[in-house]
């Protein structure tokens, strides 16, 4: 089977002996500083474009995670500790201060399996950089403009610091790459929309690298509270300190990711850090992370494309059915292997999906039918296969899966890239539509598509603090 294959992403980087001294290019705090602190930057329409998609479905997986346990507890929290009234809490009618409400929506925005992912990386920039860029925004009075290009800026902010780490060392030392991406994603977010120029920036950089932190032990958190935190939250509430510290007058390292204990040393034995400023400007990454079709985890999505595919093309129904075979990636397989949450957890939602012929997020987040004899049933037909093969950086995520039905055929169907993915995107109406799904039940069809067109033409939006009354329950 052929791939095609971007450049970058097969780039290889060759391994320098730890002690061995690499010469990293000039000024990268300056550089990346610069990027971020740029006024109303001439972005290309496309990076527009991914830039709102990525905006409108942060804000769903936020408004869906409200009505989840994790976003309860998430909520209670920030109604307990309230604050200066600068920024709004999602689907409340409470403004507290811009730390308390980053926090909380980063939480809200990963309450869930439904926000985006960034493949090469394993980031989810958009659950911590659009809370910190919206809090901030929010607390600037400032416009739609500004919110588009603080997101842009967290989001190559978060991606590039961890592709200079190398996310996979830090993985092996056992740090979470999830908390330490959004922590310098947020904080490039928050600085860009609260306005700091490139000096005050670079001090802004220095701040989160205090902060990065983040310990692997999170996929043992079974209530996806502590796990909301990690990704979204504590990014995004690091962000918003960074930035608003230095906004009241603070100082710091002008030049963290050189000389001396730079962060890059601290985190990494091997660090790559052209991959800072490596076609900075040229090349978004915004454009570049997976929104998903399906509020699951990520290496499902491929895998209830392909089933999905072969229902509606051959038009079976579970009661058909001998068995299924979900062949995945083997560094894949075991994240989603009979997890105790039903959105990750790949044999049950395959068997849902058999079951329903289709999959929403109620269906993905019924703990119930996890005990439910039909679907116990149809699930004891479903068989994961981690195949070592599959292992692949040009398709990280593809999935293949092989349906026996009782009358004796044989259906397969392999999705390299599950719809959502940079080499199969999804148009703006897929996107609202998956919006949609998400939003309707909490916040009502009026407003939910008063919002969706407002986000669509965010440009328009001369102060996020207009949208407010659409944000709430």
């Amino acid at each position: 089977m052929t791939l095609s294959s971007h450049p970058d992403r097969t780039r290889s980087h060759p391994e320098r002996k730890e002690g061995t001294p690499v010469d990293p290019p000039a000024d990268l705090t300056g550089r990346l500083a610069s990027f971020i602190a740029q006024r109303n930057p001439e972005l290309p329409e496309h990076v527009r474009v991914a830039a709102k998609h990525r905006i409108l479905d942060t804000l769903a997986a936020m408004i869906s995670g409200a009505t989840l346990e994790a976003g309860a507890a998430s909520l209670k929290y920030g109604e307990s500790v309230r604050g200066r009234p600068e920024s709004q809490i999602v689907t409340t009618d409470i403004l507290t201060s811009v730390t308390n409400a980053a926090l909380v929506n980063g939480m809200l925005a990963h309450c869930d399996e439904t926000d985006d992912f960034e493949p090469v990386t394993k980031a989810h920039p958009g659950c911590s950089v659009v809370p910190a860029a919206w809090a901030m925004a929010e607390r600037a009075d400032a416009s739609g403009n500004v919110l588009i290009a603080a997101v842009v800026a967290g989001y190559d902010t978060c991606v590039r610091v961890l592709r200079a780490m190398d996310p996979d060392a830090l993985r092996a030392s056992h740090r979470s790459v999830e908390g330490i991406g959004a922590t310098f994603g947020a904080s490039a977010a928050a600085a860009a929309a609260a306005g700091l120029g490139t000096t005050a920036t670079r001090y802004v950089l220095s701040y989160a690298a205090q902060q990065a932190s983040g310990v692997w032990s999170w996929v043992r958190d079974n209530d996806h509270v502590e796990k909301a935190f990690d990704f979204g939250g504590m990014g995004a509430r690091n962000g918003v300190y960074a930035a608003t510290m230095v906004q009241a007058g603070c100082t710091g390292v002008a030049d963290v990711f050189e000389g001396e204990h730079n962060v890059l040393d601290a985190f990494s034995r091997a660090p790559r850090p052209q991959e800072l400023v490596d076609a900075l400007g040229e090349r978004f990454f915004v454009t570049e992370t997976a929104i998903k079709t399906f509020s699951v985890g990520y290496p499902i999505q491929s895998a209830l494309d392909a089933l999905l595919r072969l229902i509606r093309e051959h038009r079976f129904r579970a009661a058909d059915v001998e068995l299924v075979v979900a062949r995945l990636p083997e560094d894949g397989a075991g994240v989603v292997n009979n997890r105790s949450m039903p959105d990750i957890n790949i044999q049950h939602m395959l068997a849902v999906a058999l079951l329903d012929g289709r999959v929403t997020f109620a269906s993905s987040h019924d703990h119930d039918r996890m005990q439910d004899a039909t679907v116990l049933d149809v699930k004891a037909r479903v068989r994961l296969q981690p195949e070592r093969a599959m292992v692949d950086p040009r398709a990280r995520r593809q999935a293949a899966i092989d349906v026996t039905l009782k009358d004796g055929r044989t259906l397969t169907h392999h999705t390299l890239h599950a719809p959502g993915t940079m080499q199969n995107p999804l148009d703006t109406e897929g996107v609202n539509a998956k919006a949609r799904d998400l939003m309707r039940e909490v916040l009502g069809p009026e407003k939910t598509e008063r919002l969706i067109s407002h986000i669509n033409d965010l440009e328009t939006v001369r102060s996020i603090r207009e949208l407010r009354p659409l944000l709430q329950r």
